[in-house]
């Protein structure tokens, strides 16, 4: 799928790990490690590989956001690099992500959201719930949506 963004294309595609994890990586370094300091042994864990992902790429091709689906249809991992926020990236991946969780079947999808993120998420239907907790000293919430 391709996206106008302000003038500026991108696409969106579903992808396995060992397709893509170099574009995928590179992405979640820059937002999860560098940028909220996240340690590097917190953010590769065992379900990279056994999750479907979804890439964002520019018009080069070159990876601008991501985000994976569990098998349990849990969405995580949902990040966009800072100078392509606002133009839709997220939302586009969120939405790819929603879609195929409800093609597998999942009555619903769940994520942790990082509060300040709260307002996205609910703004494509997620619904706090449970109480706030730390991930990785970041405070989260559980959010869920009916598919």
């Amino acid at each position: 799928m391709v996206v106008e963004a302000n003038a500026h294309p991108f696409t969106v595609r579903l992808v396995d790990w060992s397709d893509a994890g170099e574009g995928l990586r590179s992405v979640r370094r820059a937002v999860f490690i560098t940028e909220q300091s996240i340690p590097e042994e917190m953010e590769w864990d065992e379900f990279d590989a056994v999750s479907r992902h979804a890439i964002a790429e520019d018009a080069a091709g070159a990876a601008i956001g991501c985000g994976r689906l569990l098998p349990d249809g849990h969405i995580g991992r949902l990040a966009v690099l800072s100078t392509w926020r606002g133009r839709g990236v997220g939302a586009a991946l969120l939405r790819h992500l929603v879609d195929l969780a409800r093609a597998r079947g999942h009555a619903r999808a769940i994520l942790n959201a990082q509060t300040q993120a709260m307002p996205f998420y609910a703004h494509h239907g997620f619904v706090a719930v449970g109480d706030e907790y730390l991930e990785a000293t970041i405070p989260h919430r559980t959010m869920a949506r009916a598919l």
